[in-house]
């Protein structure tokens, strides 16, 4: 009897130890294929899981599929060596002018630009459009810009039924700003809208500002507010603003808009209080929208941009602003660290738009990635006033993979080695 047991368990044991082997066996075979592209050597910054240090990313299926120190590179079909790079969530930027078109302004217009045509290259793998379209024009501009484009385009939903369509403000026919159908739109669009936006208006009315914030509050989503308001004050702008809604052009210097920043070169009492009440400032460069002498006085003070929104469109691309690797570069050689800079690029960004689904790279999340470089030399960096500071720093995009698609190579990191 002892016999036969001892030969049932020399038998059970055999069996478990082929099984175990044969498994052992297909997870190898598994692992050499089943990372789609390895980010191998790279310094990783990811804020939402606060890791600034030396990783590797893996891509499977257009998701990170693991985030480690030294993951094999048997285990992928495609090893990118991007030592002495940064591994940085795709940027967002949340204010751009990308409904193209043949009209005149911006709305279908000449005065915006597409997406693929400058987010990709500067690392940027989500933009939101600023308010170029309003309820009843944005069910085009999904099908013309939206769905073709490689980039994520998400949008703010103007007030005003049609968008904005010149650079100059305007009185729309107040019968047209309507609460209901732009909560309704913000809710039938609910994966491409991320709030509403009030802005270009000079009637004496607060009925527009009013009216943008009632539809965010109806559609949980913030309020951004855009100027070229000059009839209300900034003060009165600021305490019209819930914990969470974005003012843009934070750090302009024109005659319609009070500044951020006093004749004595201090922050205003009132600015600094909406900071600490919930409400979130973002740069919004554009042509006129980012000046030193505000932009600066304000980081000594505390006042830092929660975003790096660049008001990117076909003029204000060719001045000041150039890109937002541009606009980075500029917070950098202020004195603004890099991982607080990748912060504002990405996570901090995504947070104020509310999709905490984007900027940042846990595994399980969508692979749009930005892998950057920092360049030493002597550069100048201008602001909207023609003003120049001198700087010995700046950011430039290696690499953007939007979805696990690798869509811009600077150096050719991914192309085969020609060989004579």
């Amino acid at each position: 009897m002892q016999l036969i047991k001892l030969y049932k368990c020399v038998l059970l044991w055999k069996r478990e130890t082929t099984l175990i082997f044969s498994l052992f066996l297909f997870s190898l075979t598994i692992n050499a294929q089943e990372i789609d592209i390895l980010l191998k050597g790279g310094h990783l910054i990811d804020p939402k899981n606060n890791i600034d240090a030396k990783m590797d990313v893996a891509i499977l299926n257009g998701k990170i599929f693991r985030v480690a120190i030294n993951i094999p590179e048997s285990s992928a079909k495609k090893v990118l060596d991007v030592s002495g790079l940064i591994v940085a969530p795709g940027l967002i930027n949340i204010h751009t002018h990308v409904f193209a078109g043949s009209n005149p302004g911006f709305s279908d217009g000449q005065s915006s630009q597409l997406p693929d045509a400058f987010a990709l290259r500067s690392g940027i793998t989500t933009v939101v459009d600023a308010g170029t379209t309003g309820w009843r024009t944005f069910p085009e501009f999904k099908s013309k810009v939206i769905d073709p484009s490689i980039t994520r385009v998400l949008a703010w939903i103007n007030i005003f039924e049609t968008g904005f369509s010149s650079g100059s403000g305007f009185e729309p026919d107040m019968g047209t700003v309507s609460v209901q159908k732009t909560s309704e739109a913000v809710q039938k669009y609910k994966d491409y809208i991320v709030g509403t936006r009030v802005g270009h208006y000079t009637g004496k009315s607060w009925i527009p500002f009013e009216r943008a914030s009632e539809a965010a509050k109806i559609s949980n989503t913030p309020l951004f507010v855009e100027c070229h308001m000059p009839q209300y004050t900034l003060q009165e702008q600021l305490d019209h603003m819930r914990p969470g809604d974005i003012i843009t052009h934070a750090f302009e210097n024109v005659s319609e808009r009070m500044t951020v920043v006093d004749e004595q070169g201090k922050v205003r009492p009132f600015v600094l209080e909406a900071q600490k009440r919930g409400v979130l400032f973002d740069v919004g460069h554009g042509g006129v929208g980012f000046w030193f002498n505000q932009a600066i006085p304000a980081f000594n003070q505390g006042l830092w941009p929660n975003s790096f929104g660049t008001d990117e469109h076909r003029t204000s691309m060719n001045s000041g602003m150039k890109n937002m690797l541009n606009l980075m570069s500029k917070y950098m050689n202020i004195g603004m660290s890099v991982p607080e800079i990748i912060a504002r690029g990405s996570w901090n960004a995504a947070k104020s738009i509310k999709r905490e689904d984007l900027g940042n790279l846990s595994e399980g999340s969508v692979a749009d990635i930005a892998v950057l470089s920092i360049v030493n030399g002597k550069f100048g960096f201008v602001d909207s006033g023609q003003n120049r500071i001198e700087g010995n720093r700046k950011f430039e995009a290696e690499l953007t993979v939007r979805a696990g698609r690798i869509v811009w190579d600077l150096n050719g990191l991914a192309a085969s080695t020609y060989k004579k």
